[in-house]
C-alpha cells in the first residue's frame, strides 16, 4: 500500500520541473550555502568524505562538485584477474541473472523487454537477447561516478528521451517498465568476449548525465533522440572511470549470450564496490 501511495507521487510530481531547478542549483557557486547544503545533505544520507580526494566540505565550490567528486587512487581496487569483469559503480546489486528471451527483471514480479530497454535498436536486440545483465543502484549516499567493468572500445552511444521517476525500491517495486520509460544514455562496446553495454538511466532530480569522451549528454532535455558512433578512438580499460550522475541513479550492464558467469558469492541486494568482481568471462 505504501508503495502503491509512493507511485502515484512520483506520477503527481513535476518531475522535469524539480529536476531542472536542482540542477540549475546545484551548478551554482553560492559560497557558505553551498557549504551548508553539502553538511546538511552528508548527514541526512551519512555520506563517507574520507575516502574522496577533497575530505573538506568547504573544499567544493559546487554541489555538483561534491556529487561527483573522485576518490582518492587506492580507495578502489582493481580486480587484476585476467578474466575478472568488475563492478561498474558503488551502490546495491538490485537484479542481475540471464535475460530470458528478451525479458529482464525490474523487481520482484515486475518484468520489462530489452527491445524497450535499448530504444528498439535492432543489432542490440540481436547481441544480448538471453544475454546476461547486472542492475546496480546508486543511492544519494553513494560514490556517484562509474566506471568500466572490462576493457572495451566504444562503437556507439544513444541517448534516450524520456520520464525521471525516482529509481529506488519503492518504485521499482510499484511502477511498470520504470528503466524504458526514464531518459538514459546507451554505451555499447566492443570487448574481447563480444559486445558489452553500459546504460545508464537517469531520474528525479537527476541534474545531468555526464561522460568523459563527450562530456554533459543530458540537459538539454528536448526530447530528441541523439546517437554517437565511433571507429576506435575511445578506448577504456577495466575499472576505467567513464563518467558521473549529478545524484544518483541506475547503471545497467548488458552481456551477449554464453560469454560470462557471475561470481557465485553474488546474491540480490549485495553492496558493491567499483572494482570488485562481478563475473569472469567463459
Amino acid at each position: 500500500m505504501l508503495n502503491q501511495l509512493k507511485a502515484i507521487i512520483q506520477y503527481l510530481l513535476p518531475k522535469q520541473l524539480l529536476t531542472g531547478i536542482f540542477g540549475w542549483l546545484a551548478k551554482k557557486e553560492l559560497g557558505k550555502v553551498t557549504t551548508w547544503m553539502i553538511m546538511g545533505f552528508s548527514k541526512l544520507y551519512k555520506v563517507d568524505l574520507s575516502e574522496a580526494e577533497l575530505t573538506n566540505v568547504k573544499d567544493y565550490k559546487t554541489f555538483n562538485n561534491f556529487f561527483a567528486r573522485k576518490l582518492k587512487d587506492d580507495a578502489r581496487p582493481i580486480d587484476e584477474a585476467s578474466n575478472s569483469i568488475v563492478m561498474p559503480a558503488d551502490g546495491v546489486l538490485s537484479q542481475f541473472g540471464q535475460i530470458q528471451d528478451t525479458q529482464l527483471i525490474q523487481a520482484k514480479g515486475h518484468f520489462y523487454s530489452l527491445d524497450s530497454l535499448v530504444a528498439c535498436h535492432p543489432e542490440m536486440i540481436k547481441f544480448f537477447k538471453n544475454g546476461s545483465y547486472a542492475t546496480t543502484y546508486l543511492s544519494p549516499k553513494n560514490y556517484h561516478r562509474f566506471h568500466m567493468p572490462c576493457d572495451g572500445v566504444l562503437r556507439e552511444m544513444i541517448y534516450v528521451p524520456g520520464s525521471l521517476f525516482s529509481v529506488n525500491k519503492a518504485t521499482t517495486e510499484s511502477i511498470d517498465n520504470i528503466f524504458a520509460r526514464n531518459e538514459r544514455v546507451i554505451c555499447l562496446f566492443e570487448t574481447e568476449f563480444g559486445p558489452m553495454a553500459q546504460i545508464l538511466v537517469g531520474a528525479t532530480i537527476v541534474g545531468s548525465i555526464e561522460v568523459e569522451w563527450e562530456g554533459v549528454i543530458t540537459p538539454p532535455r528536448d526530447g530528441i533522440m541523439k546517437r554517437w558512433t565511433y571507429s576506435g578512438e575511445v578506448k577504456l580499460t577495466k575499472g576505467q572511470d567513464m563518467g558521473c550522475f549529478k545524484l544518483g541513479s541506475t547503471v545497467i550492464t548488458l552481456f551477449a549470450s554464453n560469454t560470462i558467469e557471475f561470481a557465485d558469492n553474488l546474491k540480490m541486494g549485495d553492496i558493491t564496490r567499483v572494482g570488485q568482481k562481478l563475473a569472469q568471462r567463459i
